[in-house]
């Protein structure tokens, strides 16, 4: 099946998907939060690969239809802005909330925050060198660091 000629797609390589690649992205620990998304971002490995995205959506945020949901809802507005995002950068966003953004008002401000919550990363001082020792791979944090656990 063909994709319609509006779609970008969503290929694998456009994903977050190893257990090692997530914990260099949250051992890097460069993140922002609005509202409630929070976007862990960390150089990827190649710097000339265009961004990839990893969802992370809690049980606590609903039962799998709510979480579904978001996880669709955040996709399609990760495909929507992905060529403007910063090339060369893993981004993981953590779902704090459980309610999901609703109709084409909601899709538009999900688009909205992770385009603002990536620009902020990236623009923090220091990140930039947290990017060249990521790439080379002489940073002080190592990738098998977890990320710190919430209490119940």
């Amino acid at each position: 099946m063909t994709e319609p000629a509006g779609r970008t797609g969503f290929p694998r390589a456009a994903r977050v998907l190893s257990p090692n690649d997530f914990a260099r992205v949250f051992a890097i620990r460069r993140s922002a939060a609005s509202g409630p998304l929070v976007l862990y971002a960390c150089p990827a490995a190649v710097a000339v690969q265009p961004a990839r995205l990893g969802l992370s959506v809690s049980r606590r945020i609903g039962n799998a239809v709510v979480r579904n949901r978001w996880k669709r809802r955040l996709r399609e507005a990760f495909r929507q802005v992905r060529s403007q995002l910063p090339a060369g950068n893993d981004f993981v966003i953590v779902v704090r909330s459980g309610r999901t953004p609703a109709g084409a008002a909601g899709a538009r401000q999900v688009e909205e925050m992770i385009g603002a919550l990536a620009a902020r990363v990236v623009a923090r001082p220091g990140y930039a060198a947290a990017a060249s020792d990521a790439r080379q791979g002489t940073g002080t944090q190592s990738p098998a660091i977890q990320p710190p656990r919430r209490r119940r």
